[in-house]
């Protein structure tokens, strides 16, 4: 059985910093494409930040030069290290774990934490 377990979000001011992390079991993370997406207040989720199995990190425009994709594969954990939080940030993150070539639709998905960026 595949769980993704996230955790590390909170209220954080405008320009503060998070880390996410999501330990895995029942997979190995360092044998999976990884990502994080977030789904805001009425909003759908949104694929943020990818890292491929070989190490490539991707992230979309919103949060490159301000999120850190990374994993620890002696710990079977993705990370999301946050910087430079604005209020557009806030939303539900959730790790998410999908075999090579196969359709981020169909992934493994964690319960997501929620992330909350107010002054």
């Amino acid at each position: 059985q595949v769980l993704l377990s996230e955790s590390g979000g909170g209220s954080v001011q405008p320009g503060g910093s998070l880390k996410l992390s999501c330990v895995a079991s029942g997979l190995i993370v360092s044998e999976y494409s990884m990502a994080w997406f977030r789904q805001g207040p009425g909003s759908e989720g949104q694929g943020i930040a990818f890292l491929e199995s070989i190490g490539t990190a991707v992230y979309i425009d919103d949060v490159r030069g301000r999120f850190v994709i990374f994993k620890d594969n002696a710990k079977n954990t993705l990370y999301l290290q946050m910087y430079n939080l604005k209020p557009e940030d806030t939303a539900k993150y959730y790790c998410v774990a999908k075999t090579f070539g196969s359709s981020w639709a169909l992934a493994y998905r964690g319960q997501g934490t929620q992330v909350t960026v107010s002054s």
